[in-house]
C-alpha cells in the first residue's frame, strides 16, 4: 500500500519550526511548548466523536464485551499502556482491556521494522486475540493507513466487532473502517513526521478519556475516587485507606481493619460494619 506522501497531514513541513536547529535551548524548548498548545484544541473538536465511543464501548461491556486497541510504533505502544494501567487502577481483569502492538511484545521496546507493514498480520492478531462480535476494537494509527491496523479493523468487521478509529490524519483510510472515528488535526509536527510528538500526545489524551469515560460509566469510579484500586503497594495502601475513610467518613484504625479484612475498598465500603 502507497500513499501519496505529499496528502498525509502528518508528514507537512512545520513552517514556525524551521529555524529549530538554530535556536537557544531555551527558545527551543519554548516553540515546542507552544506548538503543544494546539494539541488541546485540536481534541476539543472531537468531543462528540469521543462521547460517542465512551458509550458505545460501556454498552459492549454490559453485554459481556471488552475493549482492544491495536496500533503500530508509538500508537500501538499507547494503546498497550493505556491498556495495562486498567487492572491496578480501576480493578478490572486484564483481559478487559487489551493492546495489540505489531511486531508482538518486543516491539514495545524495540522498533519491529515492517511490522506495521502487512495488512494480513493485523488480521491474523484478531484472530489470534479471540476477539469476537460482543467486542469494541479501537485501531490507533497517526497517519490512519499502517496496513497492520487496517487489516485488523477489516477483520473485526468481518467478526461483527464495534470498531472506533483514531488518527490525526482526517478523511484516512482508516475512517472508512470505522463506527466512530476520533481525529484530531494537531498540525505538522515540530520535527516533519514524528508523530510519536503532537499526534502521540492527542492519541493519549483520547486514550485516557476513552478508558476513563469508560470506568466511570461502568461503575468503577465513586465521587471521583477509584474505588476499585488494587492496594498492592503501600502507596496504593495508602490511597485505598483514605479513599474508605473520605467516603464513610470513619478512623483511620477502622478503614485500615476492612480493608485488611475485605482486601478492597469497594468491598469494605458496602460492608455491613459502616453506615454511611
Amino acid at each position: 500500500m502507497r500513499d501519496n506522501y505529499d496528502l498525509l497531514k502528518t508528514e507537512e513541513r512545520n513552517p514556525r519550526t524551521m529555524n529549530i536547529d538554530k535556536l537557544s535551548t531555551h527558545d527551543m524548548i519554548q516553540l515546542m511548548n507552544n506548538e503543544n498548545r494546539a494539541v488541546e484544541d485540536a481534541i476539543d473538536t472531537q468531543i462528540d466523536s469521543i462521547a460517542a465511543a465512551v458509550d458505545m464501548i460501556s454498552d459492549a461491556m454490559a453485554e459481556g464485551g471488552h475493549l482492544i486497541y491495536v496500533g503500530a510504533g508509538t500508537s500501538g505502544r499507547l494503546g498497550v499502556v493505556d491498556a495495562s494501567e486498567c487492572p491496578p487502577t480501576f480493578g478490572v481483569e486484564p483481559s478487559l482491556v487489551r493492546g495489540i502492538i505489531a511486531g508482538g511484545n518486543q516491539a514495545m521496546f524495540h522498533a519491529v521494522e515492517g511490522a506495521e507493514d502487512s495488512r494480513e498480520w493485523g488480521r491474523r492478531s484478531v484472530d489470534e486475540d479471540g476477539i469476537s462480535a460482543s467486542d469494541v476494537v479501537v485501531g490507533l494509527s497517526a497517519a490512519g493507513r499502517a496496513p497492520f491496523v487496517l487489516g485488523a479493523l477489516e477483520r473485526a468487521r468481518e467478526i461483527g466487532a464495534r470498531t472506533i478509529g483514531i488518527t490525526c490524519n482526517p478523511g484516512a483510510a482508516l475512517c472508512a473502517l470505522c463506527d466512530i472515528t476520533i481525529a484530531p488535526y494537531v498540525g505538522p509536527e515540530v520535527i516533519s513526521g514524528s508523530t510519536r510528538l503532537k499526534a502521540g500526545t492527542a492519541q493519549k489524551l483520547v486514550l485516557n478519556m476513552l478508558s476513563t469515560g469508560v470506568m466511570i460509566k461502568t461503575g468503577r469510579v465513586r465521587s471521583n475516587l477509584m474505588i476499585n484500586v488494587k492496594p498492592s503497594n503501600e502507596k496504593l495502601i495508602e490511597r485505598a485507606t483514605r479513599i474508605i475513610m473520605t467516603l464513610s467518613g470513619c478512623e483511620r484504625q477502622k478503614a485500615e481493619e476492612l480493608l485488611k479484612k475485605y482486601g478492597s475498598v469497594s468491598t469494605a465500603l458496602d460492608s455491613p460494619e459502616l453506615k454511611y
